[in-house]
């Protein structure tokens, strides 16, 4: 049986945490608010990002200019930054690793699949993929179903085994998905949530980057020659 990869993108393969910083900060400026430093975003971050906003001290008419026409300002400002983000170390090698030893690799994420897509080719990876499961557009992001529940179709459409399935995120909602449909849970630190956060979530591993993914995958039986 060969095992599934369920990747979040943002801040887990995709090396964006001060991109979103960036933008966050670009915000909190227009709104004459006093911008965070890395940790600082890092102890609020959520999911949607109006609970960051909230968390930072943003008031409901401020949250809810942000979300004004699909999330406008906030994209218009992140998607270039996100234009000169790269990998998160070892990602690449990982992902051609698991190509080799034919298994699967999936993207489940709470960005918005074209431009996610798009990120993909810019960075020569799109082949490693066999399905991106993201919200429709910024009319839809947040709205339509959770990560959750999209993967959780995803598998039951696909008879994906849970038992040999692995999700790998930088935030305690993938440690909260793979509980709930029985995963194997690994949290990446480094990404949008502070490692504290990470632990409190009681993932099954932790890592620091990809070089460390291989031995844990092992231990589950699986690239014993990789």
């Amino acid at each position: 049986m060969k095992p599934v990869f369920v990747f979040d993108w943002n801040g887990t393969l995709l090396d964006d945490a001060n991109a979103l910083l960036q933008t966050t900060n670009t915000i909190l400026e227009r709104f004459g608010r006093p911008t965070i430093d890395l940790d600082t975003f890092r102890d609020h971050s959520d999911v949607p990002l109006s609970i960051l906003f909230r968390n930072v001290g943003m008031s409901e008419e401020e949250v809810a200019a942000v979300d004004h026409d699909g999330g406008a300002i906030f994209h218009d400002t992140y998607e270039p930054l996100a234009d000169k983000a790269e990998l998160r170390i070892g990602a690449r090698a990982m992902l051609e690793l698991v190509r080799q030893e034919a298994a699967s690799s999936i993207i489940v994420s709470n960005h918005i699949v074209a431009p996610l897509v798009a990120q993909l080719q810019r960075l020569g990876i799109d082949r490693y993929f066999n399905g991106v499961l993201a919200f429709e557009s910024r009319a839809t992001q947040y709205k339509t179903m959770s990560k959750g529940e999209r993967l959780r179709r995803y598998m039951e459409q696909n008879d994906i085994n849970p038992e040999s399935t692995f999700i790998i995120g930088d935030m305690p909602v993938e440690t909260n998905i793979a509980r709930s449909l029985g995963l194997i849970s690994i949290s990446i630190t480094g990404g949008f949530v502070s490692e504290s956060r990470l632990r409190a979530a009681e993932p099954d591993h932790i890592i620091h980057n990809y070089h460390e993914l291989l031995p844990i995958v092992q231990t589950h039986g699986f690239f014993l020659n990789g």
